[in-house]
Order: structure tokens, then sequence, then C-alpha cells
């Protein structure tokens, strides 16, 4: 596993202190509009849209944005709103989840949607959306109370996939991201895993240092990059 593999997968790490180092090569549009996520992010979504019946009153806000198009939002918010707003609601460009492919900001539907700040609540569907959110791999990116860790103000609105299981571990141990991220350096590869099991499957979970040797292995498996200096290797049996 080679260092330009680090900056890959559904785990990266996007924040200030680590920025975006590839464009994504799968983008497709969800539910029939110009916003897009990567395949994998939108299939789930779509998913769990359809076990709550949730784009009946939930609406598709941003997905994937280019360099140019965070640059442009950065610009507009901060002649608009000032430098204090911007910092808190819309990530630096070259640092934004959006440019990952991997985010989307939901709003409730109604007549005017707040571009930046959608209406996204805990209750009716929105709140249905929450509860479900896991299971099918996303994760609410910026809750209350992280705001000192995550550098970006509570945002209710942005959902995050990371895939199965970590979603559900983040949410059993109320971990943001760079918690998890943190979190796993301590399971490695490959004698010491993180044992998780959900009603379907078992997983080990390990880490393993870039610039080490990853064996063929028969079991089940995803590799992702963490974006500092590592990989995750989640492997599963039923």
């Amino acid at each position: 596993m080679n260092k330009t593999d680090v900056v890959s997968g559904n785990l990266i790490l996007v924040n200030p202190d680590f920025p975006i180092h590839e464009t994504p090569n799968d983008l497709v549009y969800i539910n029939n509009t110009k916003i897009m996520l990567r395949r994998e992010a939108a299939m789930q979504l779509d998913l769990l849209m359809k076990e709550i019946d949730g784009w009946t009153g939930i609406s598709p806000v941003s997905g994937f944005r280019s360099l140019q198009e965070q640059q442009e939002i950065w610009d507009n918010c901060l002649k608009e709103s000032g430098i204090e707003f911007t910092e808190k609601f819309v990530a630096i460009p070259g640092h934004s989840e959006h440019q990952t492919g991997l985010a989307i900001d939901l709003g409730k539907t109604q007549k005017y949607i707040d571009f930046i700040r959608p209406e996204f609540p805990d209750d009716g569907i929105c709140g249905k959306f929450k509860s479900a959110a896991a299971k099918y791999g996303f994760i609410l990116r910026y809750p209350k109370g992280k705001e000192h860790i995550t550098k970006i103000s509570h945002e209710p609105w942005h959902f995050r996939y990371v895939g199965v299981p970590h979603a559900e571990i983040m949410l059993k141990y109320s971990f943001v991201l760079e918690e998890y991220i943190e979190f796993l350096t301590q399971f490695k590869f490959p004698n010491d895993p993180l044992i998780y099991k959900n009603a379907e499957k078992t997983f080990e979970i390990s880490y393993l240092a870039s610039g080490n040797y990853l064996p063929k292995l028969s079991a089940q498996l995803c590799v992702s990059g963490n974006n500092c200096g590592g990989f995750i290797i989640t492997k599963w049996g039923t």
C-alpha cells in the first residue's frame, strides 16, 4: 500500500488540516437532479430514502462540488455575510468534504430552502432520516458539541457517507470522523482488529500505516485510505 492510495476511499478525513487530493471519477446524479454523489453513496442514499419515503419531504441541496464551485461559494458568502459566519459554515476551498463526492446537504422540502443553512429538524421525515442514516452508512458529520474538534459549527443538514459498519460504530460511540480515525489506529493489522457485529455480519477492522505490505487475503474486505498516513481495512463474514 503506497502513499498515493492514502488519499482514496470512503473513510478519508477532510478538514482544515487535511486537504482533498483527488477528484472522484464515479459521480452520478441523485433523484433526477443536477446534484451528484459518488456511485456507492448515491445507491445507499436511494435505498435509505426508499425505506422512509424520504424524497416526499426531503430535498437534496448540495452534493459534489468542484474546487472552483467551493471557491465561489466561499467568496460569495464572505462578501454577503463576513468572515466569522463564513468560517463557521463554509469549508475552506480545497478542504471541503463536498469535493469528495461523499457528502450531501439535505433540506426539509419547502418553498424557500437556504443553500448555506437548510432547515433539517429532528422530527418528522427529517428525524426518520437521521434515525436510519447509520444503517446505510451515513453520519451526521458536524454534530452539536464537537465544534472544537471538527472546526465547523453544528450542521444538522450535512451528512457524510463512510459506509457500514463504520457509521454504526461512530453512532454507538458518538464519534466524529476525526475521533474515529484516531480511535482505529490502536487496532493494528493483522493481529489486533476491532471486532464489531451487527444483525447481518461480523466485521474485523484494522489499521495499517502507509508503506506496509498488505498480503493477499481470501476474506471479503475493503481498504480505504484515511488521508492522514494510513489505511483502514475492513473484513467481514456472515
